[in-house]
């Protein structure tokens, strides 16, 4: 196309060539900006502003706060041992983002099984569990600091708060 811009004057194909040209760098500008950026912020979730999928059902004032990145809500209390550090629990939960996309669950397959306090799972999930008893069915809602934080994994983004829907099958 631009080979065809001799038989308009110099300076109106100089015109008609930065015109075509700009929206070119222009995008090539903004799709630089939106790579990772070392300079970008890094700011850490807050739950207790965050707005939650309606699916999700988080009402975060009816939620017990143990910490500004931790909110739990036991949804049944169960009535069997209870979680501690230190023994081994397994569970049943689904995963999810605040906009309500499931990014993980072993509802229907085979329990997950972790050693409470010992760092084999997020920070979130070892204070976030501990306490419930066995039968017993809790909402969690975790802050990136006590999640994965401003690496993000896989599907979650970096400094993501998390819901977690988990039952408590048992403890040994």
């Amino acid at each position: 196309m631009l080979r065809s811009l001799p038989s308009l004057p110099r300076r109106a194909a100089s015109l008609v060539r930065h015109t075509l040209l700009a929206p070119v760098f222009g995008a090539a500008a903004l799709l630089s900006a939106c790579g990772s950026d070392s300079t970008a912020p890094n700011i850490p979730s807050n739950p207790a502003v965050e707005t939650y999928a309606s699916a999700l059902g988080v009402n975060i004032a009816n939620m017990t706060k143990r910490n500004d990145n931790l909110f739990v809500q036991d949804l049944v209390v169960g009535t069997g041992a209870e979680a501690i550090a230190g023994r081994t629990i397994r569970v049943t939960y689904s995963g999810f983002l605040i906009n309500g996309n499931r990014f993980d669950t072993n509802v229907g397959g085979a329990p997950f099984s972790f050693a409470l306090g010992a760092g084999m799972v997020i920070q979130g999930w070892d204070q976030g569990v501990a306490g419930m008893k066995v039968g017993g069915k809790r909402k969690l809602v975790i802050g990136s600091s006590l999640g994965y934080g401003n690496q993000g994994s896989g599907p979650i983004p970096p400094n993501a708060t998390l819901v977690f829907d988990v039952e408590l099958l048992s403890v040994q």
